[in-house]
């Protein structure tokens, strides 16, 4: 199957290719945090030479309950994310909820990111796809891998040929996701490279009455599951005091855990990446 590459800064998106890490705090809690997980992913990253592209959300809009703390807001957060690319010089990824933060918001970053809720949300898709950024779009929790065919192709009508699919699980019964590995064949049918949210699809949503639960235990083995099919990036959510992040705390990588489980998801994507593909029929 023909798979086609995105460019952010020089690092390059395909699912041939090398495995591109997009990580960092789910949520801008303050610039404290940031700063203290992207100077050690930077870190990691380096020595093991993984491309790498931070991510923090300075609105977390989507909540379970009026009680979930959302972050920073769009003006301290996006101060805070231009102070990250300046200092450590890593291209910059957030999410986008409102099509009117579109334009302020890829000022500042390299790529968009469209929350899985939101990626039948046709006027967001027209902002984001109209930026001319890299766009990495969430599969939502509601659709299977082939309708992700339709939603990557509204980008390609809206002009924009530099977006990505993100798996982050699927709705399976009550408070419940599942990743269904056969569909990244059926995803990579379209084309576009695939990135897997592993931290996302170990969440159980609604679980804890007022907010997500997860199993951060399994995050590793969707990291790997993922990895092992043959694909572009990886998603990491990586705190450094996971027990008192304000968002997703139960799934979010510690990070003095991170250099390990990079390590082997490394030496893992180099191993798939160095065999040919195999295309059974």
């Amino acid at each position: 199957m023909d798979q086609k590459s995105v460019l952010v800064n020089g690092i390059e998106f395909n699912n041939n290719k090398p495995m591109v890490l997009i990580a960092g705090p789910c949520a801008i809690e303050s610039r404290e945090i940031v700063m203290e997980a992207a100077e050690e992913l930077v870190r990691i990253t380096t020595k093991l030479d993984i491309p790498f592209i931070f991510k923090s959300s300075f609105d977390k809009a989507n909540r379970t309950s009026v009680q979930g703390k959302r972050g920073v807001g769009i003006e301290e957060g996006l101060k805070i994310l231009a102070e990250v690319k300046e200092k450590f010089g890593v291209p910059i990824i957030t999410d986008i909820h409102d099509p009117n933060h579109v334009e302020k918001v890829a000022e500042v970053v390299d790529m968009l990111q469209i929350p899985a809720f939101l990626c039948r949300q046709m006027d967001l898709t027209e902002a984001a796809a109209k930026t001319g950024k890299a766009v990495n779009v969430k599969k939502g929790q509601f659709l299977a891998p082939a309708n992700m065919k339709t939603i990557m192709d509204n980008y390609l009508d809206f002009g924009n040929e530099n977006s990505l699919q993100c798996e982050r699980g699927t709705t399976f019964g009550h408070n419940g996701l599942v990743v269904d590995f056969a569909g990244f064949r059926t995803m990579k049918e379209n084309g576009h490279p695939i990135v897997m949210d592993a931290t996302h699809a170990a969440q159980i949503p609604g679980g804890n009455g007022t907010s997500s639960g997860g199993k951060r235990e399994v995050v590793v083995d969707l990291a790997k599951a993922a990895v092992a099919t043959g694909i572009a990036g990886v998603f990491l959510e990586v705190h450094p005091d996971v027990d008192n992040a304000i968002s997703d705390k139960a799934n979010q990588v510690p990070l003095d855990q991170a250099e390990a489980f990079l390590t082997q998801l490394k030496q893992l994507d180099d191993l798939i990446k160095s065999q040919p593909v195999l295309d059974i029929k």
